[in-house]
């Protein structure tokens, strides 16, 4: 057998688990699908009132919560700022000057205080969390009148079409309700050729990937680059970020 059936088959096994998952999750909880006729907020206002539809699991949102508060001088703190160091890195340059930023699982907003000193020039970073701990410690933490947090979810990106250049988002992803639909919705808000640098537990091999997994969301390269491509991104390119399991991906809308 050759390496590259090798990667088939291993791909393909992954697949299935995946896919198993994803039955088992299917029959314990089921996203509420947004209104079709759902009004937007304008451009880059933060979206007001109403009710997230698109709801991640409470355990999550409730456990983010419980932290919110001394997350930053905890262990995990220290963690996600590591990541978030090293993502800051990676989008500096993979956008080197955008005017309107986007951080999808914001938390404290530790990443975006980051980009916003990387990006003295840009005029506004918006930060969404479904945890309303965090988005109040983000506010309280944030000094720049550039920045702005309010609560929300990926599946449902309260922003006008078109509104960003970049989009980041940091060990989020793998607690999206519908990870397709907020691949769509990152792909709707950026701008024609803008960027899209995901972060997360994403791993390239067997055993990891089985350590990681966790509802039968997507964690492999092929599954993630399969997803991307049905949300209209293109030519994603993959780099390791920190340890064995955390990695990034990187991908543009079409010009």
């Amino acid at each position: 057998m050759s390496a590259e059936q090798a990667r088939e088959r291993i791909g393909a096994a992954l697949d299935a688990i995946d896919a198993a998952h994803d039955a088992l999750r299917a029959t314990s909880f089921r996203p509420i699908r947004p209104r079709a006729d759902a009004r937007r907020a304008s451009r880059h206002a933060p979206p007001r009132g109403g009710t997230l539809r698109f709801v991640p699991p409470y355990r999550d949102v409730a456990a983010f919560d419980d932290r919110a508060a001394g997350y930053d001088r905890g262990w995990r703190g220290r963690l996600h700022h590591e990541i978030a160091d090293r993502t800051a890195q990676l989008a500096v340059a993979t956008v080197t000057a955008p005017e309107y930023v986007l951080d999808v699982g914001c938390g404290t907003g530790y990443l975006l205080q980051l980009l916003a000193r990387r990006y003295p020039n840009a005029k506004h970073l918006a930060g969404i969390d479904p945890a309303p701990q965090m988005v109040s410690t983000a506010r309280s933490l944030a000094i720049d009148p550039r920045l702005s947090f309010t609560r929300g979810v990926a599946e449902e990106l309260n922003y006008a079409d078109r509104a960003f250049d970049l989009v980041v988002s940091t060990t989020s992803f793998d607690h999206w309700s519908d990870q397709l639909t907020g691949l769509l919705e990152c792909a709707r808000v950026l701008r024609p050729g803008g960027s899209l640098v995901l972060v997360d537990r994403f791993s390239l091999w067997l055993l990891p990937t089985l350590a990681v997994g966790r509802r039968g969301k997507a964690r492999t390269r092929r599954r993630v680059e399969r997803l991307l491509l049905q949300a209209g991104f293109q030519s994603p390119k993959w780099q390791r970020l920190h340890a064995v399991i955390i990695n990034a991906v990187t991908a543009k809308t079409r010009a």
